[in-house]
């Protein structure tokens, strides 16, 4: 039994050898290859960096005449504040103006705001929109009507204030033509903001439609309705007031990084023009019938100048992610361009704007939720609606 016993014990202890050594080797072999891997990736950044040390340190013509500035660019020898050299007078009195401006408007409590430290960004962004209208274009019919969802992607680079982008229409492409057009552009700084938008759209709604008749309430519903025509642009321009502890850009930029909470009031201008209109010849049968004869539709074609007053704030959550909530309404002088004398519109005009975005930041990478709501009421004594853009973009992107 002794001896069986020490048989057993031997050939455990041999299993076990065996048994470890071909688990080191297995080890060894992807560790191996991840070595390599690595080996190869280190080399060719080193590689590359040697090429470039190489060439800003190759000799050069160092004399001091009116074309050393640009030598020494080329060898990144650049140093526009240090003053040791005499760039062109366009050049330098570009660089003092952006000095200032950086310094004027585009400074922030550190406590609060900081910079991300990178000056290029790279986005890949999807963006969806649709315009909408409810309320009572005629005394003896309500209406609402949603347009179909456009969607457009695109991809932006941006360098400092500067950015250009290419962009998709989703939506025409699948419908072989051009059925909306959006175009947005904005800048944001520290103290102030400005945007400017324009938007056409002629694509087909889906329009319910609902009447009283005989003192019962009457529908209908119309998938693809045709008859909707209307086009939208305008600018605005606001300052923020708490501008030293919140940075809108941080929430709608990527620019900054919010350290702590903080809101601001805002205030501004805005000007916009609409123009809508509807073909009673496309309505359905059924509401045509309603509709008086010999009246027609007017043409709603009106510029808005208008206060905008309202509030921004920052929610830092955690380390990483930041939400923002911005509302303005923005109320004022409705001039009309297209005329109904047998109908008093009014001269006010009153509106509001929503946006709502979301960010997370993990090192350089970023994603952002976006959502942003414009809102406009027409009022006159025989029509009556609110109409809306709402507007949703989720996006991905990389700062360097």
């Amino acid at each position: 039994m002794r001896c069986i016993r020490y048989i057993s014990l031997v050939l455990f202890s041999l299993l076990s050898l065996v048994g470890w050594g071909q688990e080191v080797a297995v080890d060894t072999v992807a560790q191996t290859d991840t070595t390599v891997r690595m080996s190869k990736l280190q080399l060719m950044k080193a590689r590359a960096q040697a090429r470039i040390n190489e060439k800003m340190n190759e000799p050069w013509d160092t004399i001091r005449d009116n074309g050393y500035w640009w030598r020494a660019m080329k060898h990144g020898k650049v140093d526009l504040d240090g003053g040791s050299i005499d760039y062109p007078a366009f050049i330098d009195f570009c660089w003092k103006v952006y000095k200032w401006g950086d310094k004027a408007f585009n400074s922030y409590d550190t406590a609060y705001v900081v910079s991300t430290g990178k000056n290029w960004k790279f986005m890949f962004k999807s963006n969806n929109w649709s315009d909408n209208y409810t309320g009572e274009p005629m005394r003896v019919v309500n209406f609402d009507m949603r347009s179909k969802l456009a969607a457009n992607m695109g991809l932006q680079l941006s360098f400092m204030a500067v950015s250009v982008g290419f962009t998709i229409g989703v939506t025409n492409l699948i419908n072989h033509e051009k059925v909306s057009k959006k175009l947005d552009f904005s800048f944001t700084c520290a103290r102030f903001a400005a945007d400017a938008y324009y938007m056409e759209n002629r694509g087909t709604t889906t329009a319910w439609f609902k009447w009283k008749e005989d003192g019962e309430k009457q529908g209908y519903k119309f998938e693809e309705f045709g008859g909707l025509h209307r086009k939208a642009y305008g600018l605005s321009a606001y300052y923020f007031f708490n501008n030293r502890r919140y940075a809108q850009a941080a929430a709608y930029c990527f620019s900054k990084y919010q350290k702590r909470n903080a809101g601001s009031l805002i205030a501004g201008i805005c000007l916009q023009h609409r123009d809508m209109s509807i073909e009673l010849d496309e309505l359905p049968q059924a509401v045509q019938e309603l509709i008086p004869a010999g009246e027609e539709m007017p043409r709603f074609l009106y510029n808005d100048y208008c206060l905008l007053l309202g509030y921004g704030y920052n929610w830092v959550l955690g380390r990483k992610w930041l939400l923002n909530l911005t509302v303005a309404p923005y109320v004022g002088y409705r001039h009309l361009l297209a005329t109904n004398h047998e109908d008093r519109a009014s001269a006010w005009s009153l509106n509001l704007r929503a946006r709502l975005g979301a960010v997370y930041n993990h090192k350089r990478y970023f994603v952002g939720l976006q959502n942003y709501g414009d809102f406009h009421r027409y009022k006159s004594e025989r029509h009556h609606f609110i109409g809306s853009l709402l507007d949703f973009t989720a996006l991905v992107g990389i700062r360097f």
